[in-house]
């Protein structure tokens, strides 16, 4: 299962993500590092463990309120080994096909951002795309369709469910099962709730192929040496 760190973007800094709120998020806190530079916080989770892969939320972009392209852009600069996932609130086919030829990661496809499932099947089409399965604390985000029709879905998928994300409510354990099972053959990883080596341990046993860490990194829960466990 491969562990993979989050660093959510908005207003040109990291900041500290809880449930879904946006509008309540603030500048990151953490032991990790000074400050809630996009950089540094980069560096401190890098060196953490050998990480092959860091999620990108662009909260800005998400919002319709300008992106954080040219951070995006010098994180790949600086780290060219490195894969990143990215969600920008790209949700047409154009807007996808510029990101991958602009090499600014890989597009992350949030079905928040998704009009309709004739819309999202050209979308979801492009090589390398992620879907993103949205949940709020109401349920389903987007449309139900994307949500219910397995043929629409690309090889890797995340379910995202805000209401959990810098919780202490744990995985979504029940709603990844229900996704496992319509999934077939593709990956699922799981996003939000995440708190401590048990965690980790059931998403392995249950087969998930990866997870999003975010808050779990920064207090401590998982240290290093769960971290390299995990990531050989």
């Amino acid at each position: 299962m491969e562990l993979i760190p989050v660093l959510d973007l908005m207003g040109g800094v990291v900041v500290h993500a809880r449930r879904g709120e946006r509008d309540r998020y603030r500048p990151i806190e953490t032991p990790l590092c000074p400050g809630s530079d996009p950089f540094a916080i980069a560096e401190a989770l890098l060196a953490l463990a050998p990480f092959r892969t860091l999620y990108i939320a662009d909260l800005d972009a998400i919002r319709g309120r300008g992106d954080h392209d040219a951070v995006i852009g010098a994180l790949q600069r600086r780290h060219p080994g490195l894969a990143l996932w990215v969600d920008a609130g790209e949700g047409t086919p154009e807007r996808v096909s510029r990101r991958v030829s602009a090499g600014l990661g890989r597009p992350v496809v949030g079905t928040e951002s998704l009009a309709g499932s004739s819309a999202a099947r050209t979308v979801l089409a492009g090589e390398g795309t992620i879907l993103s399965l949205d949940h709020d604390a109401r349920g389903r985000m987007g449309p139900d369709a994307i949500h219910d029709t397995p043929a629409l879905w690309p090889d890797d998928l995340i379910v995202m469910t805000l209401a959990r994300v810098g919780s202490d409510a744990g995985p979504d354990i029940a709603r990844l099962a229900e996704v496992q099972q319509k999934a077939g053959r593709r990956r699922v990883h799981a996003a939000g709730g995440v708190r401590d080596t048990s965690d980790l341990d059931r998403l392995t046993g249950q087969g998930v192929a990866g997870v999003l860490l975010a808050s779990a990194l920064h207090d401590g829960r998982l240290d290093p040496a769960t971290l390299r466990r995990f990531t050989g």
